[in-house]
């Protein structure tokens, strides 16, 4: 065959695959409807707490088609909660149910899982501010996937920081470190999280940790962040030291940092990581200022 048959061929051959593909999704579409029928007949009505679909009436709903409507409802997931969350919405009632109908579709869609719980947990206008809900999308996926210890390890977290039950997220991270394949840290965290429970530098441990191993930018950010606003409450308490010091001494309390300067306190007004000047509060208290660009709300 000559090279100008094989070039032929070969745009032949790409476009049999893009009729075959536009096939696919036209065929799709009316699943697609058929299921959000069965399943969103009215928006305003969805219990987001309570609604699990059936697998296997999921199953006879796809047609043999669950893995790619899996994949087509984990996108409208994805569009649904970033539409709202650039719409600093409250509420994502929707969130739950679509995710619900992702993983029922395909068990073993891990990234629907690890991004779901992030979503699911995020505090407002973050995410949907339901940590349970949540845990309950992890231990599914769990069950499905019992051998993938990241899940144990996202789980860990959402008992750590969203819920503050250090006992279960130590629980959760000795179990994960026996999981295959699973880092070596993971040991470690569940020593360290049931014997100092809430604590800054297990905090920082673990967010730090996050960071180094990430597998994408978007967690590695979320990361970083929080590492900061733990930086941030770390300075904000040893000014808060400084403060009780200065009106022990002076006997009466600082209106600004000027006044630490001048009594030899501080060399100059503390920044925070942003470059942003921290104040006195009209209460008294060191606070951030009002143009930071660090999410105290992470730490809170």
């Amino acid at each position: 065959m000559t090279a100008e048959g094989i070039q032929h061929g070969r745009k032949f051959t790409r476009l049999l695959c893009a009729v075959m593909l536009m096939g696919c999704m036209l065929g799709l579409y009316p699943l697609q409807r058929n299921i959000d029928r069965q399943f969103f007949s009215s928006n305003a009505t969805v219990d987001e707490l309570d609604f699990i679909p059936s697998e296997a009436r999921l199953a006879r709903l796809s047609g043999g088609y669950s893995g790619l409507l899996a994949t087509l409802y984990w996108t409208r997931t994805v569009q649904y909660f970033g539409r709202l969350r650039l719409a600093h919405a409250q509420r994502f009632p929707l969130l739950g149910p679509l995710l619900d109908i992702t993983t029922s579709l395909d068990p073993h869609l891990l990234i629907a899982y690890r991004f779901g719980s992030l979503f699911l947990a995020g505090k407002p206008p973050e995410g949907a501010g339901n940590p349970r809900r949540a845990i309950h999308l992890l231990e599914r996926g769990i069950v499905a996937n019992p051998d993938y210890w990241r899940l144990w390890e996202d789980l860990g977290f959402i008992y750590y920081w969203d819920l503050k039950d250090y006992s279960h997220a130590a629980r959760v991270f000795q179990a994960g470190s026996e999981r295959p394949g699973a880092f070596s840290w993971m040991r470690t965290l569940a020593a360290s999280v049931a014997a100092k429970g809430g604590d800054f530098q297990t905090s920082r441990v673990l967010w730090a940790e996050i960071a180094r191993t990430a597998g994408n930018d978007s967690i590695r950010l979320s990361a970083e962040m929080h590492l900061a606003a733990l930086d941030t409450q770390e300075a904000l308490r040893d000014l808060e030291s400084l403060l009780a010091t200065y009106r022990q001494k002076q006997g009466r309390p600082a209106h600004s940092f000027e006044d630490l300067i001048a009594a030899g306190y501080l060399r100059a007004v503390p920044r925070d990581l942003s470059g942003e000047p921290f104040v006195i509060a009209p209460d008294g208290h060191a606070a951030t200022g009002p143009n930071t660009r660090i999410q105290m709300n992470l730490v809170q």
